[in-house]
C-alpha cells in the first residue's frame, strides 16, 4: 500500500530490500500491491508484487494469522 508498492525499486544502505523480498517469497510469503496505489504512480503489477483488489486484501487478512503492511 502507498509507497510500499514501490518496494522493488527502493534501495537502502542498511537493507537490501530486493533480496529481502526474494527471501520472503522463497518461504511462501505472499505480497500484494494495491491496485489504486499502483495506478496513482502509473505503475503495473509484477510477478513478485501482483496488482490486487480490496477483495484480495480482505481474503488475505481473513485467511492469515499475521499480516504485515509497509
Amino acid at each position: 500500500m502507498a509507497k510500499g508498492v514501490e518496494c522493488e525499486s527502493l534501495s537502502n544502505e542498511k537493507f537490501n530490500i530486493k533480496e529481502q523480498i526474494e527471501q520472503f517469497a522463497e518461504k511462501a510469503g505472499k505480497i500484494l500491491a494495491c491496485g489504486t496505489c499502483l495506478k496513482i504512480r502509473q505503475k503495473e503489477g509484477t510477478e513478485t508484487c501482483p496488482i490486487s483488489t480490496m477483495k484480495d486484501l480482505y481474503d488475505l487478512i481473513n485467511e492469515s494469522d499475521k499480516v504485515v503492511t509497509f
